[in-house]
């Protein structure tokens, strides 16, 4: 018995509006001083547990399992976890070396090269949850980057707009934003959630296929 085959639409609908309110939660959280276990405003957010990093495997399980149950699965969905498990190693490993070598700024180029094309050299593993996730990461991300902007320009000090140790203070608000939000968000942060999700996604359609 399986259900309807659901759009993309459907599928990431409600997983985006979560997604949402708790990007604008974190936010108020941060400029009221709630606690920093829950609300870091450190660079990159310094671990706080709300966030929408998470959110990536568990959304990335409930599409895996819901286009199995619908119909859309593959034939070895562990094959496509395992495969996007050894990409993310490759790619973490190569932009690590390159940095070695050639800096900060070697490392970063050399891992958001490897991140577009990870997420390119992915797509024909399981298309129907690639495109979801696409779509998904996008839904996420691009509030998120809107948000860092304005952020930036009224200098929140939250850690939407607080930039990494070492960052130059010469830069102007956008080019500050261009760096350390708009690259950072439409680029690493695609391929976490694509790579992320072709994980978890294939270890639940692993177990929904179990129970076809």
């Amino acid at each position: 018995m399986t259900d309807s085959r659901p759009s993309i639409k459907e599928l990431i609908l409600v997983p985006s509006l979560i997604t949402l309110a708790i990007t604008v939660l974190r936010l108020v959280g941060e400029l009221q001083n709630w606690a920093p276990a829950l609300f870091n405003k450190a660079a990159g957010g310094g671990g706080a547990l709300v966030g929408i990093s998470w959110l990536i495997l568990v959304f990335g399980a409930l599409f895996g399992w819901r286009l199995t149950r619908a119909g859309q699965g593959v034939a070895s969905p562990l094959k496509v976890s395992g495969i996007a498990f050894v990409v993310a190693l490759v790619v973490g490993f190569a932009a690590f070396g390159i940095g070695q070598v050639a800096g900060q700024n070697g490392f970063f180029g050399s891992f958001i090269l490897g991140a577009i094309a990870a997420i390119a050299l992915t797509k024909n593993l399981w298309p129907e949850l690639w495109r979801a996730l696409l779509a998904y990461a996008f839904a996420a991300r691009i509030p998120v980057a809107l948000l860092m902007l304005v952020a930036i320009l009224g200098n929140w000090g939250t850690h939407y707009d607080v930039p990494p140790p070492g960052f130059p203070d010469t830069y102007s608000p956008f080019v500050k934003w261009v760096l350390i939000g708009l690259i950072p968000q439409l680029t690493l942060w695609i391929y976490m959630t694509v790579i992320g999700g072709l994980v978890t996604g294939g270890i639940a359609g692993a177990v929904a296929g179990r129970k076809n």
